[in-house]
């Protein structure tokens, strides 16, 4: 926050405190304390942030209340008088929905996903610090935009518009260089937050503070664009950006612009977040070294699956998985070893306790040649699991309760639309046969993925028209199924977005049951994207002339 305040000019100043995870952990405080659910994160940096943003003029919108808006408002204004600063504090509620309907056994929190006219509500309203909790990522931003510009709630091009510039900006440094395929081309070591700069009609330019490292390119903000969508549509409470409308174009050093956003109005039913207890889990990793190493998994197998069966106490789930990182003829101990990781979960704590921690420290003098494991095992801990569900736009009391206390109602869009299928846009023409190279298909794309609940997305772009022509005819849903092998017997769907020259995959179930689950050894899809890209095929060779590998 200090950082953004100091480092440029600015007219509001987003914050995007929550996620899937975060709102489970944000429910298990409030069952310890009702005062609390709420990003306290937030709070120690407005102990400097505060005065900093009232001598520049700067107003400050934040999801931070979590699960407690109201009581982080309160918190902010107390702290306001503390330092010194008065402000306006103003604050959105309505989405917490835990008392009203039947979410299922267990949920500890259920919020439906607001849009960003509580906001701008707010910030009309004189506003100097707005904060919510669960709304879209991106009315964060089209909130303020509407609010500047005095967009009525069916301008529907100009709102996508913001929208798509939230979507670029709500993972902060991701758009600047982080976790970019081609972080090498740029240095990266403390890449600055970027900053939109809306303009009336909806359209932008992403750049960030001057002087501050990393880079604003097509390439980020193409990643950021793909990262956690899917198709032409992006459906959000206010609207729904057409994401295969999108043009980027680079408008100077570190200036990206975003023009030609179409806006349709948005579906008829918000999306509602459920976070729930899951049960207990518990996780063991054994070191393999040396020869043998699928012999010696076996016998660990063989007689933990036996330890952990006697008494009748055998975890609902035992999922084994081998990760073969030894090297033969290894100079470096680590490079010989393979890990063997034995995850437990079952509903009563007791059974992925001392029940699996036991049998794996006895095993120590007792199993395969040079046993041991990365950390001593514990006591097991819950596990959450995040599931989505649906309820009606007016079902929902979207209020904004303004400086002064009043409280305002904010009604749902004006008008609603079904995310009727589309048809898939024409490909570009087959790239010439010719001479080929096996090479990693990163030499010639990148990717960025992520997780939508229990699903995975992969957004794959490719950095010229001719690798363009190749990529679209080239990576088929059967191509990705066979590159990667995760994703073999699942639903995979594939869509074209050829303004952005991507393709983005969506698969279905890769994660279980959500991030908080830990379904696999990377719960949050984060690096499938990179795993793909490491992936060999055959590569034009024309492609690979001059690209690095």
């Amino acid at each position: 926050m200090r950082e953004m305040l100091l480092g440029g000019d600015l007219d509001v100043l987003t914050g995007d405190y929550l996620a899937e995870l975060t709102m489970l952990i944000l429910g298990r405080e409030r069952m310890r304390d009702p005062g609390l659910g709420y990003a306290r994160t937030f709070l120690r940096q407005l102990e400097e942030g505060l005065g900093l943003a009232q001598e520049r003029g700067v107003r400050i919108v934040a999801n931070a209340g979590g699960l407690n808006p109201a009581g982080l408002a309160d918190a902010v204004r107390k702290l306001a008088t503390r330092v010194g600063v008065p402000v306006r504090v103003a604050h959105v509620e309505g989405d917490e929905l835990i008392g009203r309907g039947d979410w299922g056994e267990g949920v500890v929190a259920a919020n439906a996903y607001l849009g960003g006219a509580g906001i701008t509500a707010c910030l009309r309203a004189g506003a100097d610090v707005v904060v919510t909790g669960r709304v879209a990522d991106a009315a964060l931003v089209s909130g303020p935009a509407a609010a500047h510009y005095g967009w009525a709630a069916d301008d529907w091009d100009a709102l996508a518009g913001a929208v798509v510039a939230g979507h670029v900006l709500e993972c902060g440094t991701q758009a600047t260089g982080g976790n970019y395929a081609f972080f090498r081309e740029h240095d990266v070591r403390h890449p600055g937050f970027p900053v939109a700069e809306i303009e009336r009609d909806g359209s932008s330019v992403i750049t960030k503070h001057p002087g501050t490292g990393g880079a604003v390119t097509v390439g980020t903000v193409t990643a950021q664009l793909l990262y956690e969508t899917a198709g032409s549509r992006y459906p959000g409470p206010d609207v729904t950006a057409r994401i295969d409308s999108v043009r980027t174009a680079q408008a100077g050093r570190d200036r990206v612009r975003i023009t030609d956003v179409r806006g349709e109005p948005p579906p008829p039913d918000l999306k509602v977040g459920l976070s729930r207890i899951g049960g207990w889990r518990n996780e063991v990793v054994f070191v393999l070294t040396g020869l043998d190493i699928d012999a010696k998994a076996a016998l660990v197998r063989d007689q933990m699956d036996a330890a952990v069966a006697a008494g009748g106490r055998r975890p609902a789930e035992l999922r084994w998985t081998l990760a073969r990182t030894d090297h033969p003829d290894a100079a470096v101990q680590e490079e010989a070893s393979a890990l063997l990781r034995l995850v437990a979960r079952d509903p009563d704590p007791e059974k992925v306790g001392r029940a699996v921690s036991a049998p794996a420290i006895e095993l120590a003098l007792a199993s395969v040649p040079g046993f041991h494991l990365t950390a001593p095992p514990g006591k097991g801990s819950v596990y959450g699991v995040f599931s989505a569900a649906r309820t009606a736009q007016g079902s929902v009391s979207h209020t904004a309760v303004l400086p002064d206390g009043s409280r305002i109602a904010v009604p749902p869009p004006p008008h609603f639309q079904a995310l009727d299928d589309l048809p898939e846009p024409a490909l570009p023409e087959p790239l010439p046969a010719g001479p080929t190279r096996r090479a990693p298909l990163g030499a010639v794309a990148g990717a960025r993925s992520g997780d939508k609940g229990g699903d995975a997305n992969v957004g794959v772009w490719a950095r010229s028209d001719d690798a363009w022509r190749w990529l679209a005819h080239e990576l088929t849903v059967d191509r990705f199924r066979q590159l990667l092998p995760d994703a073999a017997d699942l639903p995979v769907a594939r869509h074209v977005l050829p303004r952005l020259r991507a393709l983005n995959f969506v698969v279905e179930g890769l994660l279980g049951q959500g991030v908080a689950s830990q379904a696999r050894f990377d719960p949050q899809a984060k690096a499938v994207g990179e795993w793909l890209r490491a992936r060999y095929l055959e590569i034009p060779q024309i492609l690979l002339m001059g690209e690095p590998l």
